[in-house]
């Protein structure tokens, strides 16, 4: 997997930056020479949140190659992205938490999308320390406020993850009348622990698995013997309602695509670090070298 650096960070910054100005994706053709001529598909992610951007681009290589022309729609936060496709505005959200993280709005929005199948099995939220920090568990936080400048770092005010951490496991073990989840963004959450580990000085945040970051950093998953992050769930392609319609041979295709955990991790690696920074398209390409087989009816070539 590809190590990151506070350059590569950056850039997702900025992507991330572009997303909550409103400003959408290029609208970039997937790698086909048949010019689309099976429609226009697009794909909304938020560019955060590493896992759906690396299965956009490789949906946006797959799907090209299969003669559809690819847009991409980048999206300012779960809420806005899921209302987005229960309303229709763009096909597919390519890699969603629907069965915890993003219970709520599935509960909210389920009925107007359809689900195209999981392509991951046991992702998994959690709080991380870094490997010096001696607290092995969430519920060893307690008491220790002080030392974390009563502060869990933590992503995006939207995200599944800051409301089971914020709604769930702070009551249950008692943190929320002496910590604040500090929420803003997932570069400034990974920004601030760089400094927080370049210093060696104490520090909490909220992550989750499978992320780049978890091998990136020397941190470890506090233990959750309450179970209050939630139980593991599958991340699944989900679609607008009538996209299996419209789409049959797209939806048929991703129905079969399945990563484990060194496909996925090599791929969100590529697309995400620095060696193919603001070359996306390169990064797919490099991992369909190595993993060519990584599932029936890969388009490898």
């Amino acid at each position: 997997m590809q190590k990151r650096t506070l350059t590569g960070m950056a850039a997702l910054g900025a992507a991330a930056a572009l997303a909550l100005t409103g400003c959408s994706g290029s609208g970039a053709e997937g790698g086909s020479d048949s010019g689309g001529e099976n429609g226009t598909i697009t794909l909304g992610y938020l560019p955060g949140w590493t896992d759906g951007l690396s299965t956009a681009y490789l949906l946006e290589d797959q799907l090209g190659k299969m003669g559809y022309t690819v847009e991409m729609e980048e999206l300012t936060d779960a809420g806005v992205l899921y209302a987005g496709l229960a309303g229709g505005d763009f096909d597919i959200y390519p890699s969603a938490w629907p069965e915890v993280t993003h219970a709520s709005y599935m509960k909210e929005f389920g009925d107007q999308i359809e689900d195209l199948g999981g392509y991951y099995d046991g992702a998994v939220l959690t709080l991380a320390v870094p490997e010096y920090v001696d607290i092995d568990s969430i519920e060893d936080l307690a008491g220790q406020a002080d030392r974390f400048g009563g502060e869990i770092i933590g992503i995006e005010p939207g995200a599944g993850l800051t409301a089971q951490t914020q709604d769930v496991a702070m009551p249950e073990y008692g943190l929320d009348g002496d910590y604040e989840l500090v929420t803003s963004s997932t570069a400034t959450m990974l920004a601030t622990l760089q400094d927080k580990i370049d210093n060696e000085e104490d520090v909490v945040v909220t992550l989750w698995r499978p992320f780049w970051a978890n091998d990136a950093f020397p941190l470890k998953d506090l233990e959750d013997p309450k179970g209050a992050m939630g139980e593991p769930e599958t991340l699944h392609f989900l679609g607008k309602q009538g996209v299996a319609e419209e789409y049959p041979e797209v939806a048929d295709y991703i129905a079969d695509i399945k990563l484990d955990d060194a496909a996925y991790g090599a791929l969100e690696g590529m697309v995400t670090g620095d060696e193919y920074q603001n070359d996306p398209e390169g990064a797919v390409d490099a991992w369909l070298e190595e993993y060519g087989d990584a599932y029936p009816g890969l388009l490898a070539s």
